[in-house]
């Protein structure tokens, strides 16, 4: 089945944010966001901006009507600065105007007298001097300082992955319509309706009832939409209150790649020890998460990391650290991963690193220890493994052993180019990590027509939620996908909706809508045995008609729908889904907090310009488990997404802040994404089949994050083919790899003076 939003969204009829009608009389808005990144505010001076033509008026910390607060897991982030500013951009003011040119305008006619202080950037000064988010954590297995004691070798080192730019194509935004009885109306860009519900509300004094959190569609979110599109919404909706009128705000691309935060970048110190037949004994790991200047979801992030901190190995002994730094940078947030990659990314370091001092292939450590099931994680759940099976069948599918001599020949035949190759294997856990997260609602209809309508809590946002929510409710229903439609989210719908995120939307909602159209179906079966006389085991409902045993009956879906309704039968029905089984204890840092893991393979191959540092990833080929698809155009294309932005996070997405806390990439003329001359020349993605049984939405596991871990993958490619070229290269693993840092690893001292 075909994406069914794909035709609208080429024709230009999907509606997003900025395509809402306009209200007569809305008003437009404009942050003034702080100018330095830490200090005391001596004066603010708003009187230039109020008198200039068209504003209708100025806010700031002082006409907050409830609490100055839009911090989720922790109250420690101001909607209004007061008297700090803790990064550049943090807001200041809000103007809103008659026109946006008025309202940007008067933002430029703001000044601010700020009281520098000292600024913190690093997050390991952050955790030195005390400043952390919450306290450290550790995840433990074994005995891991019993364990050096029988590790034959022992290798040590340091890991840094910089942050990464969302870039969703839909900038933030969001547009407050004034409704009657006090009530508002607020369409908001977000993954995450309820947790705009939760923060508008504390800031206006607002109930959540009075509060109509709307969203169609996203244009991307990535994860940036999931906690931070709170600010814009409580914006729009204290100035909607403040004026009586409708006002919009959506926020043009230079501010929003200043005034967001990004992915977390990590710095982080490893140990590794692995015993003469190189299977890995014990791992230390230490993680400083450099969160910003506010919790935001950074707790959460860091606790991913944790969890995925072995990756797709098994080791017996283990003590992970990870500490959350508050620096004076925009707070830090959700992404693709939501920490996952960081954590992989220092585990796949360290083998790196082991194998290179021991002159082997990496490959080899990596698959004499993939895990099997029974391992147990560090977390205490024990693993249902395919990673075995997912290494095997990328060697055998992709035949590696030809893959590993076309290398070496165009090595041996070439001086100034040269290959590389890496195998990234992936275990990537699906729920929220915070079990309560794990439910959801759906509300179905079926109209006496015989059409259907179906509501839950999942956002679009290109991953195509709306097409399998309606291939869920068609396939248990057995009707034509023609006659289901889905309706936009609202929280006045679906109330108390967790955010489309952690790759659970599909799985959670779909179990929510397969419960609901389960129970319609249980009541039109029954309907059916009473007007055909017979048994309701007898009744099955296959492509829109009803079948006794297994024989057609003139009765089809809409004479069915008809007869339900004269007999007064309820033909809607709202369901609660839940996770069976999950469950994790923080204080004891154990549990079972996943409903399955993915698993997958990717081989990449990779190769590097010596002479100017530039490179090409020539092939990424993968085995992934997809449990059994239910939809394999959509799910391979959120694989050659994910995997073309994890590419870009290792190899070009590099996010610059200077000394003084301010964004130096930001623009797209300075910060690179990967366009179509860099993505790979080849990307091959083959399913693992599968008959193991999971919690997945008709059997069909997550893809939303997993396959982003792949572009990893292309950073060890790349640091193989700079090392073919010069194997005495003290590579830093530091990721991005760019082309400068590649050129100043291909010719570093020795090699020049060679």
């Amino acid at each position: 089945m075909k994406n069914i939003d794909a035709i609208g969204h080429v024709r230009g009829e999907s509606i997003y944010l900025d395509d809402i009608p306009l209200i007569q009389g809305t008003l437009f808005g404009a942050a003034y966001g702080s100018p330095v990144a830490h200090g005391f505010i001596r004066a603010l001076d708003i009187s230039a901006a109020e008198q200039h033509p068209g504003v209708v008026c100025v806010l700031t910390y002082r006409d907050v009507r409830g609490e100055n607060q839009i911090g989720g897991i922790i109250p420690d982030e101001p909607l209004f600065a007061e008297q700090h500013v803790h990064f550049c951009g943090m807001p200041m003011a809000f103007v809103i105007a008659v026109s946006e040119k008025a309202a940007r305008e008067a933002v430029g006619m703001i000044k601010a007298e700020i009281e520098p202080l000292p600024v913190i950037t690093d997050p390991r000064e952050a955790q030195t001097n005390g400043a952390l988010i919450i306290p450290p954590r550790t995840f433990r297995l074994g005995d891991v300082d019993e364990a050096w004691s029988l590790c034959t070798h022992i290798v040590e080192g340091r890991a840094d992955t910089n942050g990464q730019e969302h870039l969703y194509i839909e900038t933030q935004g969001a547009y407050a319509i004034p409704q009657e009885n006090n009530v508002l109306r607020v369409y908001s860009s977000t993954q995450a309706p309820t947790a705009v519900q939760r923060a508008v509300a504390k800031v206006t004094g607002l109930p959540m009832h009075a509060l109509d959190i709307s969203v169609t569609r996203l244009g991307g979110g990535f994860g940036g939409k999931e906690d931070q599109a709170n600010v814009w919404a409580a914006l729009c909706a204290l100035a909607c209150m403040r004026v009586g009128k409708p006002v919009k705000y959506s926020v043009p691309r230079t501010e929003d790649m200043i005034m967001t935060g990004k992915r977390h970048p990590y710095s982080s110190d490893f140990k590794i020890g692995l015993d003469k037949d190189l299977k890995i004994l014990a791992y230390e790991v230490t993680f400083y998460q450099n969160a910003g200047a506010a919790a935001d979801l950074s707790p959460a992030v860091l606790e991913r990391t944790l969890f995925h901190c072995t990756n797709s190995y098994f080791v017996p002994h283990v003590r992970a650290t990870a500490y959350s730094c508050r620096t004076h940078l925009p707070p830090n947030t959700a992404f693709r991963g939501f920490g996952g990659p960081q954590g992989m990314f220092v585990i796949e370091a360290a083998i790196a690193k082991t194998a290179e001092i021991l002159g082997i292939d990496a490959a080899v450590i990596q698959k004499r220890n993939l895990h099997q099931t029974g391992d147990t994680f560090p977390y205490g759940q024990p693993a249902e493994s395919e990673a075995h099976a997912c290494w095997q069948k990328a060697e055998d599918l992709y035949v590696v052993t030809a893959i590993r001599k076309e290398v070496e020949e165009f090595n041996h035949s070439h001086i100034l180019f040269k290959k590389g190759m890496a195998f990234m294997p992936v275990c990537f856990g699906i729920s929220f990590t915070k079990t309560l997260m794990n439910q959801a609602r759906a509300l179905v209809h079926v109209y006496t027509d015989g059409s259907v309508l179906v509501t839950t809590g999942a956002v679009e946002m290109g991953q195509g939620v709306n097409t399998k929510m309606m291939q869920v409710a068609a396939t248990v229903l057995s009707i034509d996908p023609g006659l289901v439609k889905i309706q936009s989210t609202s929280t006045y719908k679906i109330a108390n909706t967790s955010p489309s995120a952690a790759s659970a939307t599909a799985d959670l909602n779909g179990k929510a809508v397969q419960m609901a159209c389960t129970e319609i179906l249980r009541r039109l079966k029954e309907v059916a045995a009473r007007e055909l006389g017979v048994a309701v085991e007898l009744i099955e409902l296959k492509k829109g008609m009803v079948r006794v045993d297994g024989v057609p009956s003139d009765m089809d879906w809409k004479k069915l729908v008809l007869a339900a309704f004269a007999r007064r039968v309820s033909l809607s029905e709202h369901a609660h889904y839940a996770t069976p089984g999950i469950h994790f204890d923080p204080e004891k840092e154990k549990g079972h907090p996943f409903a399955y893991h993915v698993y997958g393979t990717a081989i990449v191959v990779a190769t590097m310009d010596c002479l100017r540092g530039r490179y090409t990833i020539d092939a990424v080929r993968v085995v992934h488990d997809f449990g059994v698809s239910m939809n394999s155009l959509i799910d391979k294309g959120q694989i050659e997404g994910g995997i073309v932005q994890g590419i870009g996070w290792m190899t070009m997405e590099e996010v610059l802040y200077d000394t003084s806390g301010r964004l130096r990439s930001n623009t797209l003329s300075t910060y690179k994404v990967p366009d179509i001359y860099s993505v790979p020349e080849e990307i091959s993605i083959e399913a693992l089949h599968t008959e193991r049984d999971n919690l997945a939405i008709f059997r069909s596991k997550a893809v939303g994050e997993p396959p982003l871990m792949y572009g990893i993958g292309a950073y060890f490619a790349l640091r193989n083919a700079i090392r073919a070229f010069n194997p005495s290269a003290d590579l830093p693993f530091s990721a991005p790899l760019t082309p400068e840092k590649a050129l100043m690893g291909l010719y570093d001292k020795q090699h020049v003076t060679a």
